[in-house]
């Protein structure tokens, strides 16, 4: 008999490369340093050699980053009417801010895919 109480979840492959974790176990460490992916699996020895994602989450974390700041930066201009020394502190500060903080995901991501 199945036991109801006992439900096993399996994440997906690709939201472990998200999370910089192997797309088998789940546990080890995808990338070696900040976007360099390693060359196999600390844990179950998964060889990660062929994964190559190429300039794709770039291109993404461009077209994302870059409507952002866009649509941030008309809002504001619209809105507030601030001076142009605003927009030079706050929309470089926004841009390099997302742009660090979504790379690795979207390079996980692409590896897991």
């Amino acid at each position: 008999m199945i036991n109801p109480n006992h439900v096993t979840v399996t994440k997906s492959p690709i939201l472990k490369t998200i999370a910089g974790r192997c797309p088998r176990c789940g546990q080890g460490r995808l990338f070696r340093g900040f976007l360099k992916v390693a060359d196999r699996c600390d844990v179950c020895d998964l060889d990660y050699s062929h994964h190559d994602a190429a300039d794709g989450p770039a291109v993404f974390v461009i077209f994302v980053v870059g409507t952002i700041a866009a649509v941030g930066a008309v809002w504001l201009d619209f809105a507030q009417r601030p001076p142009v020394w605003v927009h030079v502190l706050v929309w470089p500060t926004v841009v390099i801010g997302l742009s660090v903080a979504l790379l690795r995901p979207f390079k996980g991501f692409f590896v897991g895919v």
